[in-house]
């Protein structure tokens, strides 16, 4: 019998249809163990107490934080740094993306605009750790274009302080941004564009009436997963200020992490890192509908 004379063995329906689930079976089982299981771990460990033996307390870690002053404290200074902070990294990805995707001698040139993303974030908050403080490179240099201030110490003061780690992320993240950016203006449909380019429609017009609506999706996803990453920020704030001055740079991040690793009150961590699940998913969610029900209007 020769080979072209073998019939081929068909798949039954049951496993053609269940094929392409198996092979993305080891993806999802994997992400489920990194993100559900420590999730449900969490929930768990926060209704006990006790740092080596557990009891069981109920709702009290919850309760003891909706009277802990700091825990608010850095729930506010979460919400402020990262609102400023996001809306800092919009603004100057979304003008960079603009100016790249209308000049063509600036667009040759773009890939310097993600350099800051390849570092490290412990190594970049390093940096500016140094030029802010350590080195007092900034006072220097703000010294030498004839402001006397004295030798500045960006600690000391909150606005000051929270000011280091705005320039920390926005310098390090911006890029992220920017390169959704320039995506989703280059993905646009060209003959709207040129349509309104020939009926008299300036460039600023076109992009603000035109560019600027059909990426309101684009721009939601962008800031969703940007804004995650923020409500998150720990590293600038462990390396630079570790909560300084009198904890108004402490972000919720480094409070549960102070709280698990510092004081061994893992229980109480776990609730306040529920509480920051919960306030990240109503934020995600509040956000996406609102720019996608104005993409869809």
């Amino acid at each position: 019998m020769t080979a072209a004379s073998v019939p081929l063995r068909r798949r039954s329906p049951a496993l053609r249809k269940a094929f392409p689930y198996l092979l993305l079976a080891p993806a999802v089982i994997y992400l489920l163990s990194i993100t559900l299981w420590p999730g449900i771990y969490a929930i768990r460990r926060s209704l006990y107490t006790g740092k080596f033996k557990l009891d069981w307390v109920g709702f009290d870690n919850y309760v003891t934080l909706y009277s802990d002053n700091v825990f608010w404290t850095s729930l506010w200074n979460t919400l402020v740094l990262g609102s400023i902070t996001l809306a800092l990294e919009f603004l100057i990805a979304m003008g960079l993306a603009a100016l790249v995707y209308r000049d063509p001698w600036v667009k040759s040139w773009r890939i310097i605009f993600l350099l800051p993303m390849l570092f490290m974030p412990s190594a970049v908050s390093f940096l500016w750790k140094l030029l802010f403080n350590d080195g007092r490179v900034i006072s220097d240099v703000i010294s030498r274009l004839g402001f006397d201030f004295g030798t500045i110490d960006f600690m000391s003061s909150t606005a000051l302080a929270r000011l280091v780690l705005i320039v920390t992320d926005v310098w390090q993240w911006t890029p992220f941004l920017f390169i959704i950016f320039v995506a989703a203006l280059q993905g646009q449909d060209k003959e709207i564009e040129e349509a309104a380019r020939l009926d008299g429609a300036s460039w600023g017009s076109i992009f603000f009436n035109i560019s600027l609506p059909m990426m309101r999706p684009v721009i939601a996803i962008a800031l969703v997963l940007r804004g995650i990453d923020i409500i998150t920020m720990f590293t600038p704030v462990h390396v630079i200020t570790q909560g300084t001055p009198a904890g108004h740079t402490e972000t919720l991040s480094y409070f549960i992490y102070r709280t698990a690793f510092k004081s061994f009150d893992q229980g109480y961590a776990s609730a306040a890192s529920v509480l920051l699940l919960i306030t990240t998913v109503i934020l995600a969610q509040t956000l996406v509908r609102r720019f996608f029900r104005s993409a869809t209007e």
